[in-house]
């Protein structure tokens, strides 16, 4: 073989080499901007469940802070009915008290 063959042949290599080096550069960017597209619908989904659980939440506290208000509603006219209830016992015992008949 000619010196002239074998430089060609290691010329050729070594373009086949920076080819082959090139494309797996290549490759091994787009996995990783695959992953970072990946991670990126990750973490737009996890700030969308985020803020979901969010109004899940509120709505919920509000649920609850209205309960305690009806709550505390029911247990003032309940304690009213029972001093209305005295009341109304306590004029019929006076009237009882009155009455010549009784």
């Amino acid at each position: 073989m000619s010196t002239l063959a074998i430089v060609l042949i290691v010329i050729g290599a070594v373009i086949v080499i920076a080819l082959v080096a090139r494309a797996l550069t290549r490759a091994r960017h787009q996995r990783l901007d695959d992953r970072r597209q990946l991670a990126t619908e990750h973490r737009n989904e996890a700030d969308s469940r985020r803020l979901d659980a969010e109004m899940h939440r509120a709505a919920a506290d509000e649920q609850a802070a209205r309960a305690r208000r009806e709550a505390a509603q029911a247990e003032t006219r309940s304690r009213a009915a029972a001093r209305e209830r005295e009341a109304a016992s306590a004029h019929v015992e006076r009237a009882n008290e009155i009455d010549p008949d009784a």
